[in-house]
Formats: structure tokens, sequence, C-alpha cells
């Protein structure tokens, strides 16, 4: 005879959402970040020659150096391993230069050389035609609206997030500082 499953034992049931998934922020955020993703990464290559997460890094290091490799990371929303071989990738085309750090016996600094302050200039361009392409379908006065919610949002991210310490590393998500 077959054994009746008692209350311990019955697969808790939990209640569907009230909002149905694609309907919640995370999903369509990640959504958004997906399909413009896709088209960021044809213009970084298309029109200034680099892979996105090459240009991303270019960025960040044009629009705030001198960075350590630990800043590079966070202001590009990588993780460091990525913002390493990024950075490694444009020193190897001379558009960046890592030099010691005069703070960390062990760091170094990147910052942009002459044709990498050149190539920068290109990729915030492609950076500018981005933002307008996607924020496009929103008048000025609804652009202005979303910067303000987005702030908003993020700020109140930042005061919920782990602190990195008490995190698992590989899971931290950064602050993304640089515009697609």
């Amino acid at each position: 005879m077959a054994k009746i499953p008692t209350s311990s034992t019955r697969p808790q049931h939990t209640p569907v959402p009230a909002m149905p998934l694609e309907r919640t922020l995370t999903y369509r955020l990640h959504l958004l970040h997906k399909l413009t993703d896709l088209e960021s990464q044809r213009a970084y290559l298309a029109e200034a020659g680099l892979p996105l997460s090459d240009g991303r890094c270019l960025a960040s290091i044009g629009a705030f150096e001198p960075l350590s490799v630990n800043d590079l990371a966070h202001r590009a929303n990588l993780n460091k391993g990525q913002a390493s071989r990024a950075a490694q990738s444009l020193v190897d085309q001379g558009l960046v230069l890592k030099q010691a750090s005069p703070t960390d016996g062990r760091g170094v600094v990147l910052s942009l050389t002459e044709a990498g302050r050149s190539q920068w200039r290109r990729t915030m361009e492609v950076i500018e035609r981005r933002n307008q392409a996607i924020f496009g379908a929103l008048s000025e006065s609804d652009q202005a609206r979303l910067g303000e919610l987005f702030d908003r949002l993020i700020e109140h991210a930042r005061h919920q997030a782990t602190p990195p310490d008490e995190a698992d590393q590989s899971s931290v998500v950064n602050t993304v500082s640089t515009p697609v």
C-alpha cells in the first residue's frame, strides 16, 4: 500500500507573485541590457574598432584616469579579471599606459596615451550615438525624469548592497558609471 505524504513531507507550494515575471523591473532591465548590448557590441567594433569590454574600459580610463585595475573594474562594471584583460589589451594596442602605482608598491595605474586619447574621443562618439539611439524613443522631459529615477534606484540599491568583504566576490555587482 502506498504511503500517503504527511504535511511535513508534502512539497511546499509558494504563492504565485502578483506581477508576471516579464513585468518586473529586474526582468525588464536585464532584457533592455541584452537588447542594447547586442547593438553596442556591433557599434563598438564597426565604429571604434574595439570589442565592447575594451571600449568600455577605454571610456572609463579616459573619463576617470588615472585608475587602478580595481577602480577600472568598478567604473567599467566588469569583474577584476575582465578589467585586467581589457586593460592589457589596450596596453598592447598602445592606447593605455600602465605604470607602477606611486601609492601601492604592488599596484599599477592606467592612463591614456596620445593614441588612446584620440581613440577615446571616437569611442565617446559611439557612446553618445548609442545613448541617443536608445533614449531617442523618449521625450527630453521623459529622459530627464528617467535619469532622476535611475539615480534614485541606484542610490537605493547602493544602500541595500552587501559590502564586498561580506559577499562572494564573484557575485558582487559593480556600479555602472560608464554609459553604453
